[in-house]
């Protein structure tokens, strides 16, 4: 059964933290070392049982003589597509430096063929990345899920100077997923966990429901007082739970709009990511009746969707607040009518319901009303679920 790798990224996330995690959870170190060793960049790797704030954890050192600080992503590339690596390895860390590679680029406005690499271009920078890879795939991790990330605040030395945290090129990496600060006045979030998390997580949120499997804590180079410095990841199996999700339920009252607008408004907000829109008659002040537009969404999409609303409504103002959405989970079965294949719609619970695109695309083509191809659905699931 599929994998699923969970990020708890509560104390930040970095590319040394992953890797101690992975390991935690049950990479094997010698197969992460040796993969690092073939890719002739000078490093030498090591793992300790180390505390984090009374949590036992795994930090990951990387010791390298570093000849060349800074590297161009077609010499890392190089580099990567050379060394003994499985191919999803492979191909998840150079898509990886990518992702870095583009963010870097935007930051100081150049193209990703010319941009530097400075300190992520270091050699434990590349063992942090093709770890982190390697690792995953030795657990047969197909999909990733990352909480909110902990960025952390204040200020970081750079090659460029003092910087705000987050960096530069972190900020561009997360945007669009949530993320907050809280805890010791420093980095937590940097660029090499940002591009991990940025090019590797399908969403940012809670945990996706799951058989826990594993369960393995990265350690940072800090031990802090308030809280433990650790990374947690959590490796499981789907399960048949109802799906629970962080959502933003974004509101407006609108009076003085046609309804047409309304309408195409609602369907441009699902194409730009909205998870449902629904319109409500309401009565607003002085008796006026208007409409009550609600809109829920991913954390992530949040900031583009109130763009959309702002662009193609005319309300002045907006509504948002964070709310829980449980999903059963369901799956799709095919069915055979006398007019052609339906999908059916099927939760965890047993309800079950044809799919509305499908039945209409048969009406169509075949002239027969709606409603009986939907009702000959039905019937056909009913008699092959007896």
């Amino acid at each position: 059964m599929p994998l699923t790798a969970y990020i708890d990224a509560f104390s930040g996330i970095s590319g040394d933290m992953l890797v101690g995690a992975l390991a935690d959870s049950g990479a094997d170190q010698a197969a992460i070392t040796d993969a690092i060793a073939s890719l002739e960049i000078n490093a030498t790797v090591s793992f300790e049982r180390v505390k984090r704030g009374g949590i036992s954890a795994t930090k990951f050192h990387v010791a390298a003589e570093e000849t060349k600080k800074h590297r161009h992503l077609s010499h890392i590339e190089k580099l990567i597509a050379g060394a003994n690596l499985a191919e999803p390895a492979r191909r998840n860390a150079i898509a990886i430096f990518r992702r870095l590679g583009e963010a870097e680029a935007a930051v100081h406005g150049t193209s990703i063929e010319k941009v530097h690499f400075h300190e992520v271009g270091a050699a434990d920078s590349i063992a942090d990345i093709v770890g982190t890879a390697v690792a995953l795939d030795l657990l047969e991790v197909e999909s990733v899920v990352c909480s909110a990330i902990n960025v952390g605040s204040g200020t970081v030395k750079t090659e460029h100077g003092i910087l705000p945290v987050p960096a530069p090129a972190t900020a561009r990496l997360l945007t669009g997923a949530p993320v907050y600060a809280r805890g010791p006045v420093m980095e937590l979030a940097t660029p090499t966990g940002a591009a991990v998390a940025a090019t590797l997580a399908e969403r940012f949120g809670t945990m996706s429901p799951m058989k826990v499997l594993h369960v393995g804590y990265g350690a940072g180079d800090r031990d802090f007082p308030d809280h433990a410095n650790v990374l947690r990841i959590m490796i499981g199996e789907a399960t048949a739970a109802d799906e629970a999700l962080s959502v933003c339920v974004i509101e407006a009252n609108i009076d003085d709009l046609n309804p047409q607008v309304l309408a195409y408004a609602s369907e441009r907000l699902m194409e730009f990511g909205a998870l449902d829109v629904s319109l409500e008659n309401i009565v607003m002040k002085k008796g006026r009746p208007g409409s009550l537009m609600r809109v829920v969404c991913k954390p992530e999409h949040r900031e583009a969707l109130v763009q959309v609303i702002f662009a193609e409504t005319s309300t002045l103002g907006l509504r948002i607040h964070a709310a829980e959405r449980r999903v059963q989970s369901r799956s799709f079965e095919q069915v055979e009518t006398p007019y052609g294949t339906v999908r059916i719609k099927v939760s965890s619970e047993g309800s079950y319901a044809p799919e509305y695109e499908d039945c209409r695309v048969l009406a169509e083509k075949t002239g027969i009303a709606l409603k009986h191809i939907i009702a000959e659905a039905n019937f056909a699931w009913l008699k092959r679920s007896r």
